[in-house]
């Protein structure tokens, strides 16, 4: 089941005063809030904030994150709690607008606050929201998404009904802030084409920001249908928890949704399997804590952006190249461009499924539009090969244009079956590059926005 959700943005100017200097200093916080359903004013209404925190020459962190209470009838506040870092530290703004009916409009756009370290003062100052240059952007930023309000939302039951020739995957990828390490995480469920016993097999790997990719199999052994999510030989992967052991590595992971499914291809694909796969998001944008250990390292991550997906299918594509990229504030891309293996199918150039999560709505609002085109427009089309492979096209008055490198030294190539005995080989990078450019029309094309992602793009290239 799915609910509407409320997504809007705020930008908010002031001055702080910390506790280690004498002077104020300008500070500017641009939020983007998300609630799990639409905003009632007589309700009180949690949200979660990601954005910007700037306080001149001391912190500058556009991963910053926190809650939202937002009760202006019933408790006559709006409170903020956001966790950015500043030097090295990790501060805490703490305050909330005190609503007044008396004064509606100045009680609701100033914002006393206070700045914590570990639960000590370090701070203060005040924030107000510019109605002059504020108001029209955050009206119009506010967007109404489907959200998933059900476990089965997150985690939908394997699709799997033994049927032979199918492959079903689960799969995750991250990124640690702290230090650049990618982290890849892969469960597959093979259902041979001659009809014997399905088995199941996988991987984990490691790519470190400044070392070689280490990585572990596991499996195959014989697969027992679940209920929710995949395990296998001691390797679960549910929502919520990704924990395990193959070879050198041990994983236990806890797994935050921060926003609902986002579907690469149609979202009918998924549920009726007629195309020769399908493709989805549980949670487009997920947080990873906990721990990765391999030989002597161990990775111990804390909110560590990434997102597990579902495939589900005949097998690999031909050829085939696939991008995840977390943009930051909420943002996230996915693209699958691949030739298919059907008679036919496989002469016609990559078909590209392309969907771009902004301010909490997709775009293009139908997943078909950037594979077989509209209104004359002609469909996306890839270049895909290595070190670099692109994606560019156009949906209405917007166009896109994506640039993907994935360096050699990291890297990892892997080979596998498909469910008819052809092998396939995967070519991975969790520390890949991309640059990411959107264009609007207006009389001519003009900058939207462009994203620069040097080291945090999941990205794969993949052939025959």
């Amino acid at each position: 089941m799915t609910s509407r959700g409320t997504v809007f943005q705020e930008a908010m100017l002031g001055r702080a005063r910390l506790s280690d200097e004498d002077r104020e200093r300008p500070v500017r916080l641009d939020l983007v809030v998300r609630a799990g359903t639409v905003l009632l004013p007589h309700r009180t209404t949690r949200a979660r904030v990601t954005g910007r925190v700037r306080i001149a020459g001391r912190a500058d962190d556009a991963e910053a994150q926190g809650e939202l209470e937002i009760s202006p009838l019933a408790r006559r506040r709006i409170r903020y709690r956001i966790s950015f870092a500043m030097e090295g530290r990790r501060l805490v703004l703490d305050g909330w607008k005190s609503v007044s009916p008396a004064r509606p409009l100045a009680s609701m756009t100033v914002l006393p606050y206070t700045l914590y370290e570990d639960g000590e003062r370090v701070g203060e100052g005040t924030l107000r929201f510019p109605l002059a240059t504020g108001l029209l952007p955050f009206l119009t930023s506010f967007r109404f998404p489907r959200t998933a309000d059900s476990a089965s939302d997150l985690d939908p039951a394997p699709r799997w009904d033994g049927e032979p020739g199918r492959t079903e995957v689960w799969y995750t990828t991250l990124t640690d802030p702290a230090t650049g390490t990618g982290v890849w995480l892969h469960h597959e469920v093979v259902a041979p084409t001659d009809g014997s016993a399905a088995h199941a097999h996988g991987w984990v790997a490691v790519f470190p920001a400044d070392g070689p990719v280490e990585h572990a199999r596991f499996g195959p052994v014989s697969w027992t249908p679940q209920q929710q999510g995949y395990a296998a030989e001691g390797i679960h992967a549910r929502s919520g928890q990704l924990s395990g052991s193959a070879g050198p590595f041990t994983w236990s992971l806890t797994e935050t949704p921060r926003s609902g499914p986002l579907y690469t291809f149609p979202r009918w694909s998924w549920r009726r399997p007629l195309l020769p796969a399908a493709h989805m998001l549980p949670a487009a944008r997920c947080l990873y804590s906990g721990t990765v250990r391999y030989g002597d390292s161990e990775l111990r991550l804390h909110g560590a952006p990434g997102a597990s997906a579902r495939i589900y299918g005949h097998g690999n594509a031909r050829r085939w190249a696939w991008l995840h990229a977390d943009l930051g504030g909420g943002d996230v891309l996915e693209i699958v461009a691949a030739v298919s293996m059907r008679r036919g199918l496989d002469r016609l150039p990559p078909l590209v499924f392309l969907r771009l999560l902004r301010d909490g709505r997709p775009w293009p609002r139908r997943a078909e539009r950037t594979a077989v085109g509209w209104a004359g427009l002609g469909r996306f089309r890839a270049d895909i090969g290595l070190p670099e492979w692109r994606v560019a096209g156009r949906v209405g008055r917007r166009r896109i244009r994506v640039t993907v490198n994935q360096p050699p030294e990291r890297t990892l190539a892997l080979a596998y079956t498909d469910p008819d005995g052809s092998p396939a080989v995967c070519r991975n990078s969790e520390t890949a590059d991309a640059v990411v450019r959107l264009e609007r029309w207006w009389g001519r094309w003009r900058q939207e926005a462009t994203w620069r992602l040097p080291g945090t793009a999941h990205a794969e290239v993949g052939d025959r």
